[in-house]
């Protein structure tokens, strides 16, 4: 028998040695067999008190979610103790806002797998720790216009596919439909790219490795005033709703600040709606998103001025001197952070900076960088746009000592 102690950052309990035990919560008490660290076919002898039903049928078998087993107050909990103890793990410390969760049936951005079969073709997310296919016909993440299309991708998958190779869908939820960017198929010949625009009807856009194959309706997505088309396959944040609560911690991280420099920009899901009240400068290292954005820019009315710019942060970050006209910094890097940028951010001393980060381990390296340099942490705020995974995101207020961490009028 074993007892679990903890979750792991990819939600598995944690027994003692370490034993890594999926599908279980702290205080468990288990058994079965345990084989190369792992115990697979754990039961579960005494459970916890957080233990509820998981809602999905699919649940046990697929991998998109790992933790619909637990309670929503203690994922909360959980999730923001992930922080506390990657900022602890740099000796930090500060005050938490109430954790922000989107609701469930509200993903409107992910990657499905299709693959075909002797008769027939099935499209789902994998398996947990594997790459067998499960065919999913409902999703309590995914929101219902994605479900809606998986008829769709399968006939696609038989046209397109083999039974030796997984295709991929990346599917995103635009104003106008879906739009999907298919890799892994087969190459786009005569035949698969005549076959293709049958499904303009069900998708908005459809992209193969790379390659528009056709465009029925422009994929916008709408940010502030502007309507954007992202390439295909672009990163967009996972709900609406998490993107709303990051933009009002982004504005009020970023206070009364008249000239940003947001750091990472993609698309401009930030820069767009903060250029209402602020002259700001968009930086982001994919050419083809940038140029997305400055086609919303030139359509958008009402806005301060707004200049971009195609530059790897990551092998040229802005230096102090080119910072040093703002009084604002928005900085929203991949996983990886942003180490070399925000020294650069500490030695500019820009006044006000709003950090937005999917990993909180990266997020407390580059937040003490800054705190050593003189900046006082004022708040996090974890947006939980990933219901039932183990995956965590934040926003941060950091400001120098001088400048007083306030909300804007009618905020906070």
């Amino acid at each position: 028998m074993l007892e679990i102690e903890r979750l792991g950052h990819h939600g598995d309990g944690i027994a003692p040695g370490p034993v890594y035990v999926p599908l279980t919560l702290p205080g468990e008490i288990v058994d079965g067999t345990v084989l190369n660290g792992r115990l697979e076919d754990a039961r579960i002898l005494t459970p916890s008190a957080e233990r509820v039903r998981a809602p999905c049928p699919h649940f046990r078998s697929c991998g998109g979610c790992s933790l619909q087993h637990a309670s929503d107050r203690f994922l909360a909990d959980w999730k923001e103790d992930v922080v506390r103890k990657a900022l602890a793990a740099q000796g930090l410390e500060t005050d938490f806002r109430p954790i922000h969760v989107s609701p469930a049936r509200s993903r409107r951005r992910a990657t499905l797998a299709g693959k075909r079969t002797k008769k027939a073709a099935m499209v789902g997310f994998h398996a947990r720790k594997s790459d067998t296919i499960v065919p999913i016909r409902d999703c309590f993440v995914l929101h219902p216009d994605l479900l809606a299309v998986i008829p769709a991708l399968e006939e696609i998958t038989r046209l397109g596919g083999s039974r030796s190779a997984t295709l991929s869908f990346a599917l995103t939820l635009s104003e106008a439909g879906i739009d999907c960017a298919v890799t892994g198929g087969k190459p786009l010949d005569g035949t698969l790219r005549m076959s293709l625009p049958r499904y303009i009807g069900r998708f908005a856009r459809l992209a193969w490795d790379g390659e528009t194959v056709f465009t029925g309706a422009q994929p916008t997505q709408e940010f502030g005033p502007a309507k954007v088309a992202p390439p295909p396959g672009a990163f967009l944040q996972a709900t609406k709703d998490g993107e709303v609560a990051l933009l009002a911690a982004v504005r009020e991280a970023t206070g009364s600040a008249m000239q940003i420099a947001d750091l990472f920009a993609g698309c401009g899901t930030f820069a767009l709606p903060l250029a209402l009240a602020a002259s700001v400068h968009a930086v982001e290292g994919d050419g083809e998103m940038i140029a997305a954005l400055d086609r919303g820019l030139r359509l958008a009315t009402g806005l301060k001025p707004l200049t971009t710019e195609t530059r790897d942060l990551f092998r040229r970050p802005l230096l102090a001197d080119e910072l040093a006209r703002f009084d604002a910094v928005l900085i929203d890097p991949p996983r990886a952070g942003a180490e070399a940028q925000t020294r650069e951010i500490a030695t500019a001393q820009v006044p006000r900076v709003a950090m937005v980060s999917c990993n909180p381990v990266t997020f407390a390296r580059d937040a003490k960088t800054l705190i050593k340099a003189g900046y006082r942490l004022n708040w996090v705020q974890v947006v939980d746009q990933f219901r039932w995974s183990p995956h965590v995101e934040l926003a941060a207020s950091l400001t120098l000592p001088h400048i007083e961490a306030k909300p804007k009028k009618g905020q906070g």
